[in-house]
């Protein structure tokens, strides 16, 4: 069950709970100031609906489960490391909403695993669109950075895709069997353990040896890698059939081991087909055991040719807001996909961009002629020969170079995301999670940026009116 706090009592003022940790804090920590600009009531209206039974234990608030993956993000803590931060830290354990300061752990660190799998994707999602709803339409902390018309930003969508690479270790045909080897190895051991059957004869020794010849070596040439990877592939088809008769036999695995009987299963096919057909690409390819939803997304980029985790489509609007628009971890064509978020920047605005400032694997016929219809410039060269007319070509020339200029913003944002916000790396072992985790890294990268920007110049700029125009209630830099 779920009790929603009274957020105008629940917790102490900054002064008491100031007084209860027994020293001075700083009423202008990052922590504190961002803690009474965020919409936690709006949010606890989502939250409260994934607890529809009135029985039960209480859960944990809204604001101190969205309140800890939020910190969990920003600063890089494991679940433990964030558990012993709270615990120590005043201004953590403010910014999660706790009533005063204690020095008892406000929750065990298990919970966070569970609270990833309550905060999916799409309430993720939820929740960020709510706090693009919260943030003050003040555009002058864009200013320099993008056009103004009429005082104010033009209607601009930025799209672009990236992938957040999974923490899986890179993927090699002879290490995939090896590590298939091993985990049917201790299947085997398992069934003659529980069962008492007689051990089969596995050449586990042997198998390792080949593995580790193969391993060491520098440089491994075309012909000793598929020597290593037919041997590997022998021995994993004769444990798979050991399984395969046991089970036929009557004998049920442990519960654990299921979904790798599955995994490994297509594993081995694969790896047998791409051996007899000489080739290096199936569809579906598993990279990781573990983790058998990661596909290798093929990225062409001088670092990373191939990457491996979700890709996800990412729009950015003209006061630096960013929304999921599609994520998989499947490989896609963002191309297609920019009708849609065009169709979405309508659903929540009312009107279709000015503009929209893509790349060129966006500029597609389609594509071009949907923003045609519908009034909207798409950044790029047009089709068909350059203009004769030498002043038209000057200004296209122009435009093209502000609108690069302006695009820019988006690889910004990817960068903030991966290096500071955890989309760098996702350490998550399961898929819903994974694909949380990283809605909830645009989600914090939105409050540490855009929206953080928006509050702190919409008060500046409150603050500076004469007294007059704010009893009137006026807002400065709204748009008309």
């Amino acid at each position: 069950m779920y009790k929603t706090p009274d957020y105008d009592n629940e917790q102490l003022s900054f002064t008491s709970f100031n007084a209860t940790c027994g020293m001075q804090l700083d009423p202008e920590n990052e922590w504190v100031h961002i803690s009474k600009k965020l919409p936690w009531r709006a949010w606890e209206s989502l939250y409260s609906i994934l607890f529809p039974s009135d029985t039960g234990n209480v859960a944990k608030p809204c604001r101190m489960v969205i309140g800890s993956l939020i910190l969990q993000m920003r600063m890089g803590f494991t679940d433990r490391e964030l558990v012993s931060q709270i615990q120590q830290n005043p201004y953590y354990q403010y910014f999660v909403g706790i009533k005063a300061f204690q020095h008892v752990a406000p929750y065990s660190r298990t919970l966070l695993v569970e609270w990833r799998k309550r905060l999916d994707i799409d309430l993720v999602i939820k929740i960020n669109d709510m706090l693009g709803d919260a943030t003050p339409k003040s555009f002058r902390f864009r200013r320099g950075k993008s056009q103004f018309k009429n005082g104010t930003l033009l209607a601009t969508q930025i799209c672009d895709a990236t992938v957040a690479p999974q923490n899986i270790r890179f993927p090699q045909d002879v290490s995939l069997l090896n590590e298939a080897r091993l985990k049917l190895e201790a299947m085997i051991d398992f069934f003659h353990n529980e069962y008492d059957i007689p051990m089969p004869r596995t050449y586990r020794k042997k198998a390792h040896s080949e593995y580790l010849s193969f391993a060491k070596s520098k440089r491994p040439g075309f012909e000793k890698t598929r020597t290593a990877v037919k041997g590997q592939l022998g021995y994993v088809r004769r444990d798979i059939e050991y399984i395969d008769r046991f089970m036929q036999d009557g004998y049920a695995p442990a519960r654990r081991f299921i979904d790798n009987i599955i995994t490994i299963h297509v594993l081995y096919e694969q790896q047998l087909y791409m051996y007899q057909n000489h080739i290096h690409k199936v569809d579906d390819r598993i990279v990781s055991i573990s983790q058998p939803y990661v596909r290798p997304i093929v990225r062409g980029k001088a670092k990373s040719p191939t990457e491996f985790g979700a890709k996800l489509h990412l729009s950015i609007d003209e006061t630096g807001f960013a929304r999921i628009e599609h994520i998989s971890f499947d490989g896609y064509n963002e191309g297609p996909q920019l009708i849609d978020a065009l169709k979405a920047y309508k659903y929540r605005n009312g009107f279709y961009p000015e503009r929209v400032l893509v790349d060129q694997i966006y500029r597609t016929r389609s594509n071009i002629a949907f923003c045609n219809e519908n009034g909207i410039r798409i950044s790029g060269p047009k089709l068909g020969r350059p203009a004769l007319d030498a002043d038209k070509t000057r200004k296209d020339h122009r435009t093209a170079s502000k609108d690069n200029s302006d695009r820019i913003e988006v690889e910004r944002y990817f960068s903030t995301a991966k290096r500071r916000n955890g989309m760098g790396k996702i350490n998550r072992k399961r898929k819903d999670t994974s694909l949380s985790t990283i809605a909830m890294s645009v989600l914090v990268t939105n409050i540490f940026s855009t929206f953080k920007s928006a509050v702190d110049e919409y008060e500046a700029e409150i603050a500076s009116l004469p007294s007059r125009q704010k009893k009137q209630g006026r807002k400065p830099g709204i748009s008309p």
